[in-house]
């Protein structure tokens, strides 16, 4: 009775915009359950979140997934935040990230999974080379 009314309301008060179709909204017990805010695989649509280690496939799909924004550079070469690293243990998470993500073996692959792989290479490129270096590393510990 109410759904054509809650709509209309909705619309005009500028939280539904035309065009968009109707959609049941959700309880807030299915909306936690739903788990709205984790993020979704842009190929199959199927969740997967921040609480897994391997952040750069979809478990579902097994499709590469777009970089991490909030992720910073120790996190992603597997580093503790401090001005200490291990050169060697960085240079061996560089190689093992690379062999995950470097554009060459995307070749076959969509041109969406092409281009995230370009954005991952780039951002281990950049995280390798500023954690390398200890004048690097330690601007970006400041910042």
């Amino acid at each position: 009775m109410w759904r054509g009314r809650v709509g209309a309301l909705l619309r005009v008060w500028g939280f539904w915009p035309t065009g968009v179709p109707r959609r049941r909204l959700l309880s807030c017990d299915a909306a936690s359950q739903a788990g709205s805010n984790s993020p979704h695989c842009w190929n199959c649509g199927g969740p997967w979140g921040p609480g897994r280690e391997d952040r750069f496939f979809c478990p579902q799909c097994r499709a590469l997934q777009a970089p991490d924004p909030t992720r910073d550079y120790f996190s992603l070469m597997d580093c503790n935040r401090s001005f200490r690293v291990d050169t060697a243990k960085l240079q061996h998470r560089y190689q093992q990230l690379q062999r995950l993500v470097h554009p060459d073996f995307f070749s076959q692959r969509s041109q969406t999974e092409k281009d995230f792989s370009e954005k991952h290479s780039t951002l281990v490129n950049d995280a390798y080379k500023t954690l390398l270096a200890p004048l690097s590393r330690g601007l970006y510990l400041v910042s």
